[in-house]
């Protein structure tokens, strides 16, 4: 008779078996895993998916095995809707993405394609079958069909590919229409009637493209054929803006132009001079559609090197492209400059259509990207330019998001504007706002600005005070400032009194004297203020109350104080010009005789 210990050891085998599918085939695991979902026994459902998982399976092997069992697989497409089970719905994901990747291995590989064109060659049946697989091949088929109807030794093929061309739909356009900067006029032809048989719309600027500027009549003639076939309207739109339209789709990632979903990056085509074929860069999924809209945006630029929108929307996908965190492609070559420089050699027009659009879209970073462009390039008129009748900088003062608004009072404000705007009591008060916003604020965080924004605000509110600006009031943000001089940062305590003592106030001249006067205050922010103190006097001439004069007298007399603090009162209390009698008692206080 068996023993207690014997029997659990018996059955925690057992157990360890079910749940881990030890000793199964990857078929069997995978059937039971389907099973045991099906039936809601949630428990040993997840063993047999981590026994798939941890079996390293072959992607194309599994693929065969969902293809076979398509409903099993919807079971498991629901379990990660619907999440009843957060554990069974992790590893359940896990094994669809190595599905998908069996869809793509499958669909991408070359020997396969390259079999399937040789097929179509064959029978009428054959040639159907090849035009599915290769249409399931999509983009990738494209080079291998292109490559055997530019070979002169397959022209006994030519005829059944040139077919099957139009017949790979959609997601062969992208490369197709790269192919039409090769200079073989019949491969052109053959491109220009597959677009033409696609008939979609994401081809009609390439297509005009050729119509307006290609030398060879025929080809003119052919595209303009193919367009009839998608869209006539096209043929009385210039390139330009067709492709311009192209451009905000991708930029607005348009579900009709988004890469195949069974990959984790998705490809954009060149076409080779040299080689005279096609290449292909790998890209990451997340900028994709924005580095799709800029080369879009090129070939509209290419077009009509007049067609200004195509440079702000470059602009805009720029940023945006950035904003992923993503680096770079390679195709870019080294040393290809960030978009930020290319936003301040754009010009103010540009910049202020990519502010626009992005203020539209609530895109923070692309917004910022711009303003801080700006800042740095524009003047007071490009700063307040128009589009339309809308001013895309003016209507960033009233942005949600701080630091675009925060971000467009400065630059507005370090313009140093002279003509009255009805906007001009918002910039002061976003300075002021600003102005109290802590460092360590996480939503203020972006990657254009070098300085905190209440040093900036503050820097910009000076300049403004120095030079007397009469369009923006300061004094609206006297009590921000005001309260500035109580900051915890010395910086800014210094610079809000220095601010202060351009207000023609009593009560921004008290709080200077105030803060010069804290003994809790760091001897750098004292001494600075009563810098300020003596400008202000200077400025504004004396407007303390006795008190406060009584206490800088003291500070100036007695020999116990920092020599530099008293130097700096001394200056000070000297600027307020008082009455002779203060002066006289000053001087006979430390008189020896």
């Amino acid at each position: 008779m068996l023993s207690k210990k014997t029997i659990t050891a018996i059955l925690t085998i057992a157990v360890f078996a079910v749940t881990t599918g030890f000793g199964q085939s990857l078929e069997d695991n995978w059937n039971d895993f389907l099973h045991y979902t099906k039936i809601g026994r949630f428990d040993l459902a997840k063993g047999y998916a981590q026994a798939v998982l941890d079996s390293q399976p072959d992607p194309v092997e599994l693929l065969a095995l969902s293809e076979a069992n398509r409903a099993g697989v919807a079971i498991l497409q629901r379990v990660v809707d619907l999440a009843p089970d957060p554990q069974l719905v992790d590893v359940t994901r896990k094994v669809l993405a190595i599905v998908e990747q069996g869809k793509f291995i499958r669909r991408s590989d070359p020997k396969i394609i390259i079999e399937e064109v040789k097929r179509l060659n064959t029978t009428d049946r054959g040639w159907f079958i090849a035009v599915k697989r290769l249409r399931n091949a999509g983009e990738y088929s494209i080079p291998f069909m292109l490559d055997a109807i530019s070979d002169n030794s397959r022209k006994d093929e030519w005829e059944n590919i040139k077919r099957a061309l139009p017949e790979i739909g959609k997601d062969g356009i992208r490369p197709l229409v790269a192919a039409l900067q090769s200079d073989d006029t019949a491969l052109k032809a053959e491109i220009i009637r597959a677009l033409g048989g696609i008939k979609y719309p994401q081809a009609l600027g390439y297509l005009k493209y050729i119509m307006e500027q290609d030398p060879s009549t025929e080809l003119r003639s052919l595209a303009a054929e193919s367009i009839r076939m998608i869209d006539p309207q096209a043929l009385n739109v210039p390139a330009a803006p067709l492709f311009y339209r192209l451009a905000e789709s991708y930029y607005y990632h348009a579900e009709s132009l988004q890469p195949a979903e069974d990959a984790d990056f998705a490809n954009i085509w060149f076409w080779d001079i040299v080689g005279k074929r096609l290449l292909k860069e790998r890209v990451d999924r997340k900028y994709f559609n924005e580095l799709m809209a800029m080369r879009v945006c090129e070939w509209a630029l290419k077009a009509d090197p007049a067609f200004g929108w195509a440079i702000g929307l470059w602009q805009a996908a720029y940023f945006k492209a950035e904003s992923t965190g993503v680096d770079i492609p390679d195709y870019f070559g080294p040393g290809h400059a960030d978009a930020m420089t290319y936003a301040t050699t754009t010009g103010p027009e540009y910049l202020h259509q990519a502010l626009g659009r992005a203020i539209k879209d609530r895109n923070a970073f692309v917004a910022l990207g711009a303003i801080e462009a700006l800042a740095k390039i524009a003047g007071e008129k490009s700063l307040l330019y128009r589009i339309g009748s809308a001013q895309p900088l003016v209507i960033a003062l009233s942005d949600k998001n701080k630091p675009v608004k925060y971000s467009a009072a400065i630059a507005i404000a370090a313009a140093g504007p002279v003509a009255r705007f009805p906007e001009s009591k918002l910039v002061v008060a976003n300075l002021a706002q600003a102005l109290a916003e802590p460092s360590s604020n996480p939503e203020l965080a972006n990657n254009w600005v070098a300085e905190e924004y209440a040093v900036r605000a503050a820097k910009v509110m000076l300049k403004l005070g120095q030079t007397r600006n009469r369009v923006i009031n300061l004094s609206l943000a006297q009590s921000a400032v005001i309260n500035a001089t109580k900051d915890s940062r010395s910086n800014i305590q210094m610079l809000a009194g220095q601010i202060l003592a351009h207000m023609d106030s009593p009560e921004a001249q008290r709080a200077i004297a105030v803060m010069a006067l804290d003994e809790n205050n760091a001897m750098d922010v004292r001494i600075s203020a009563f810098d300020s103190l003596a400008q202000s006097a200077k400025l504004n001439a004396n407007l303390l109350d006795v008190t406060a004069i009584d206490d800088i007298y003291s500070l100036v007399s007695t020999v116990e104080a920092d020599p530099n603090l008293r130097s700096a009162a001394a200056r000070a209390y000297g600027s307020l010009n008082l009455p002779s009698q203060k002066v006289k008692d000053l001087i006979l206080d430390q008189s020896k005789s």
